[in-house]
């Protein structure tokens, strides 16, 4: 794997430098066929799996261990290599040039600066490709090669998923690992050529329904993103079984993401997963809401904020 990528940034209908998109909210026009509307539900269940693996919900809870991030950032660092590798090699293919982004999403170079954070300037010889992410390198490296429309997949879901869910992330981590407010270690979650991340995840999406791709070229894509989901799971697994090993003390709970904290930005950046845990019924949810009333909240905003919470799921289709 060349760990070096180098690429010219086409300009792509974005203009350099930061992403200004003026693009029509005005949504009743898709279609259940459109391949934005397939990959949202049929891989509902997938995201709700990977949600829910334990790594997860102890991340957003603040109780994560500095060096299962490390090794998080070390994973999404060859995770990444590969993709943008592949999509550099494939990047005037008909079904990738439409979605060639490299100046707005790119994170290789991004994940590079935080590792060598980590690491310091010999962090080249102290990552290794582990045995949990090598199956999902691998992958990413077979498609490129032998099926490149099957790289929409890997790009969807990476790039859409850190533009919403991981800018919550980002916030839990900071908090969590006492990490600079000036984002050190935190790079991979700094968009710098994007200004609007609503706008630029609906030029995105439209740009994969516009793709000329028959159903059942549409549906491989959308089980290589359920694959894609696996794969992640797999590494979550793997940190979490390090995690059981590692002596180090665990951060507080108190550091994570409760949602007396949520606010409609956070509800914007991640919908399914705010309306998905105000819905479960966890009594640590529970007790956090009943919190933002008695302690945070004037109680017709609590009110807004709850209902902001169940309509969350729907949103997330909207932005």
């Amino acid at each position: 794997m060349d760990n070096n990528l180098t690429s010219e940034p086409k300009s792509n209908g974005v203009k350099k430098g930061g992403a200004r998109i003026i693009v029509d909210d005005d949504d009743e026009g898709l279609s259940p066929t459109d391949l934005s509307e397939m990959l949202a539900e049929g891989t509902k269940e997938a995201h709700d799996r990977a949600e829910n693996c334990q790594f997860v919900k102890d991340f957003l809870r603040g109780r994560i261990l500095r060096e299962l991030f490390k090794r998080g950032t070390t994973a999404l660092y060859f995770v990444y290599s590969a993709m943008e590798e592949e999509i550099e090699k494939n990047k005037d293919h008909a079904h990738i040039a439409p979605i060639y982004f490299p100046t707005e999403l790119h994170r290789h170079e991004a994940l590079a600066r935080d590792l060598e954070y980590f690491y310091g300037e010999d962090w080249k010889n102290q990552i290794r490709l582990s045995a949990g992410t090598k199956p999902y390198v691998d992958r990413i490296h077979q498609v490129g090669k032998e099926d490149p429309v099957l790289l929409v997949a890997h790009s969807y879901t990476r790039y859409m998923g850190d533009l919403s869910g991981g800018q919550i992330l980002k916030k839990v981590a900071q908090r969590a690992l006492k990490l600079p407010r000036t984002g050190e270690g935190l790079n991979f979650y700094q968009f710098e050529g994007i200004t609007s991340h609503r706008g630029f995840k609906q030029l995105y999406r439209s740009r994969i329904n516009e793709l000329e791709l028959d159903m059942e070229t549409k549906q491989r894509i959308v089980d290589e993103s359920n694959r894609t989901f696996g794969f992640n799971m797999m590494v979550f697994s793997e940190l979490e079984g390090i995690g059981n090993t590692v002596k180090e003390e665990v951060q507080e709970e108190g550091l994570g993401h409760s949602h007396a904290e949520v606010n409609q930005d956070d509800i914007n950046k991640c919908p399914y997963y705010a309306a998905k845990m105000a819905a479960t019924g966890n009594p640590t949810y529970a007790l956090q809401l009943a919190k933002m009333f008695v302690g945070h909240l004037p109680c017709q905003a609590a009110l807004a904020a709850c209902v902001a919470l169940f309509a969350g799921f729907t949103a997330w289709y909207l932005l």
